[in-house]
């Protein structure tokens, strides 16, 4: 089957592979070769990308997940490789984030700060297994 994850921006990945997995709003799903379509809409998190049992992940930033005649597509704002995130600058993003959060006063901030700390942690769990 085929992954195709675009911004838009860029074209982040392009590749046959042989297992999806990724953050739906309704939850984790993962998706082999020949499964029957599908459409989701994505949350913040990470989608894995398998290939002879050589996983590759990207950071989803919410988004449009679709799957059809073996063909993968995830339509995102902003997506990034696990292997290109600077992990520094993840974690002060991640502290920033949890600091705004624990002074957010009104409830948009609050708000703010929770999709900020979640971005954060995405891009880090992202790093992770490279």
């Amino acid at each position: 089957m085929h992954l195709k994850i675009i911004t838009n921006e860029k074209i982040v990945f392009d590749e046959d592979v042989d297992e999806v997995y990724t953050k739906t709003t309704d939850g984790e799903i993962g998706i082999l070769k020949n499964h029957v379509p599908v459409m989701a809409a994505l949350d913040i998190g990470v989608t894995k990308a398998v290939k002879n049992n050589e996983p590759k992940y990207f950071t989803t930033m919410g988004g449009v997940f679709q799957f059809k005649d073996d063909n993968a597509l995830i339509l995102t704002t902003t997506a990034e490789r696990g292997d290109e995130i600077d992990v520094a600058r993840a974690k002060e993003a991640l502290k920033r984030a949890q600091a705004r959060l624990a002074e957010a006063d009104a409830e948009l901030d609050a708000k703010r700060a929770e999709a900020a700390v979640a971005r954060a942690m995405a891009r880090l769990k992202a790093t992770l297994n490279n």
